[in-house]
């Protein structure tokens, strides 16, 4: 199932259900119980929103070799792990705003985890039953804050550098899917999910010996090389194969 969050003009935003390019409305939680309405209505002619409104975004840094290599860092012995505010989410087709603080804003096309089951301690064997599904993300990050601070909070945290979406497939396997990302029809990313170095089992299991993770948290599993700069009127593009494609535009913050 394709789970969106979307708003028809003048109506609350809802969650509905991707079926053949038509929405249908869920009613209840998507979490929990529901009803599914015919898929009937034309998804060109519906405004979509973020998929989910995370409680926290957990973030895994530096998890594919080559992008490693770019960035002349170390392979890390262990999942290295920081925090995006939910603030910084947005949707398919919304503005990532380039902060004033910063000269180098960059794209990272990532896959996502959301979570649908609260764990603690979940044993690699039993992630599976904690996954809802999955979506697109793009980590974007304000690359010379995040050398200039030695630690990655402000880099990370700016408002609207999380776009997520298009929406949640709960019908995915993530062992070897290609990720990409094209700025502009360029192509700057192309990387499979099982270059990974810490797959999804193992990602979930360390992070839950940390944090209790909650229903609708999301992971963002880390990005391939190929990262390049954005700047204003750029549109840029991740996609993973069996997901779907999250395009969004890039703009000048104005204070």
């Amino acid at each position: 199932m394709k789970l969106i969050r979307y708003q028809v003009v003048n109506e609350p935003v809802q969650y509905g259900w991707v079926h053949d390019s038509q929405v249908g409305t869920l009613v209840g939680s998507p979490f929990g119980e529901f009803q599914r309405s015919e898929a009937s209505i034309p998804l060109s002619s519906v405004q979509l929103f973020a998929p989910v409104l995370p409680g926290k975004i957990i973030c895994v840094g530096r998890n594919y070799a080559e992008h490693i290599k770019e960035t002349n860092a170390e392979i890390p012995t262990t999942p290295l792990i920081f925090l995006k505010p939910p603030s910084t989410v947005i949707g398919p087709e919304q503005t990532i705003y380039l902060p004033p603080q910063s000269h180098q804003v960059e794209h990272e096309a990532e896959l996502v985890v959301v979570i649908g089951r609260q764990g603690r301690w979940i044993q690699p064997s039993d992630v599976a039953s904690y996954i809802y599904g999955y979506t697109v993300g793009n980590d974007i990050t304000a690359r010379d804050l995040q050398h200039k601070d030695g630690q990655w909070t402000r880099s990370k945290g700016f408002d609207t550098f999380c776009p997520i979406g298009p929406w949640i497939e709960t019908d995915f396997n993530p062992a070897d899917a290609m990720i990409t990302c094209h700025v502009n029809g360029e192509l700057r990313q192309m990387a499979s999910t099982r270059d990974m170095i810490f797959h999804i089992d193992q990602l979930v299991a360390f992070i839950s010996s940390i944090m209790t993770l909650e229903i609708g948290d999301i992971i963002m599993t880390g990005t391939p090389a190929g990262i390049s700069p954005l700047h204003a009127g750029d549109v840029v593009e991740a996609a993973i194969d069996g997901i779907g494609k999250l395009h969004n535009l890039v703009a000048e913050e104005i204070r």
